[in-house]
């Protein structure tokens, strides 16, 4: 897939927490394809100690709007300085890089017809929540059943709620039980039912345990890794997994993987 160096207007920022913000981005022509699970590596302007682009999970792609939007978590100089555009502004960036996940006419195996509507569980903790919205507007759209399964510390941590209620059924969790049931994803008492296929995206040992159950249960689960990418290209070699087929790097040969191909 072609790779592009644009800049590209900020057309709003939305605060989602006291340390997400929404960028949603713009340009004067039609955006680039783009696929859910894929990211993007922004430049930071403005910072004195911030010197490598940031990769950033693509949250959604609006085409009518013709908008991509980054959700950002405010945690380092960098991603504080990006909390600080505004309207007008405009960012630097490279994208679409690495690949995405898994959509085809057929999802574990069976296809997506009028006589079977493929479930799929899609599970998310913290910031690793962004690429499962676009992902799942894009399976709702294929006719598959969607069931998003996020995770949070605490109610504030769980994100556009409104929107994942768009394209699917939502099952949270949270930490101190603020929000949905207590506990961690992977003790959400949806996992009783039977899933065709699952995807995950989160903190690793979050993933693990959603591999862990995946291949319990025999169904086949893509992982989107969030290892350090500094360059997207599988350049700087500072992304490396080791895998069954050796060592790849996650921004070239990811971020999504089976978990067949991982040593977990």
């Amino acid at each position: 897939m072609k790779k592009y160096i644009l800049d590209l207007s900020v057309r709003a920022v939305e605060r989602l927490s006291e340390k997400h913000i929404l960028l949603k981005l713009t340009d004067s022509n039609p955006l680039p394809e783009m696929l859910p699970g894929q990211f993007v590596e922004v430049r930071v302007d403005g910072s004195s100690t911030t010197f490598l682009r940031r990769p950033i999970s693509i949250n959604f792609v609006d085409r009518q709007a013709n908008e991509m939007w980054l959700m950002v978590a405010m945690v380092g100089d960098g991603t504080r300085q990006l909390g600080q555009l505004r309207v007008g502004d405009m960012l630097n960036c490279v994208l679409p890089l690495g690949n995405g996940f898994s959509l085809k006419s057929e999802v574990g195996g069976m296809k997506s017809d009028i006589n079977h509507h493929p479930s799929t569980l899609l599970v998310g903790g913290g910031v690793g929540v962004a690429p499962l919205l676009y992902l799942g507007a894009e399976l709702n759209a294929q006719g598959c059943e969607v069931t998003f399964l996020l995770g949070g510390r605490s109610a504030k941590d769980v994100l556009e709620l409104d929107l994942f209620n768009k394209y699917g059924r939502v099952c949270v969790t949270t930490e101190d039980g603020t929000m949905g049931e207590k506990g961690f994803v992977t003790n959400h008492s949806v996992l009783a039912e039977s899933f065709d296929k699952i995807f995950t995206c989160g903190p690793t040992p979050m993933m693990k345990a959603v591999a862990c159950y995946a291949k319990e249960k025999a169904i086949n689960c893509e992982a989107s890794l969030e290892n350090m990418m500094a360059c997207g290209l599988g350049a700087c070699l500072c992304c490396v997994e080791k895998t069954t087929e050796g060592n790849l790097c996650v921004c070239k040969d990811g971020p999504v993987f089976p978990i067949s191909k991982l040593l977990w």
